[in-house]
């Protein structure tokens, strides 16, 4: 060994080592890099879900739209439509909904537009990252017990 190792060991020196500069290309955070739309009905979708998770709301919808949507649901390759009831208005980063229900009889109306409006909120905001800036809701219609569904008659098979 040389002289100056020796020295180095026996004073505890460590040897230097160069530190590489590493650069990023592009500059900035990846997630920053682009833009992400996010479409009307796929707002609509996540409010109507979270509308009709809220224990009292029996339907989304006007009673005409609810008709028409009992009948394509019956037919055969038609799927049930999570967006009946609901509008929303999307920007850049914020969004307004406007939601139309039915609830069941007995429940406190205002407690259901409450909880319905935290529910939708929730949702939204965590799943698209915009800002629900209002959700209006309209209250169509209450469902007695005693009201037979709106399905149309079923044919003889």
């Amino acid at each position: 060994m040389t002289e100056m190792t020796e020295q180095n060991r026996t004073q505890g020196a460590e040897p230097t080592v160069q530190a590489r500069k590493v650069t990023q290309r592009g500059g900035g955070d990846p997630a920053a890099r682009g833009r992400t739309t996010i479409a009307d009905g796929v707002v609509e979708k996540i409010a109507g879900m979270a509308a009709r998770d809220v224990p009292g709301v029996h339907a989304m919808g006007s009673g005409l739209s609810r008709t028409f949507g009992a009948v394509r649901d019956r037919v055969p390759g038609g799927s049930k439509s999570v967006t009946r009831g609901v509008k929303a208005e999307v920007g850049e980063v914020q969004t307004a909904l406007d939601l139309e229900i039915v609830v069941d009889y007995g429940v406190s109306i205002s407690d259901v537009a409450g909880d319905v409006r935290e529910n939708v909120i929730a949702a939204v905001e965590r799943m698209t990252g915009l800002e629900v800036v209002e959700v209006n809701i309209d209250v169509s219609d209450v469902k007695l017990p005693e009201e037979e569904e709106e399905e149309p008659e079923r044919r003889i098979q």
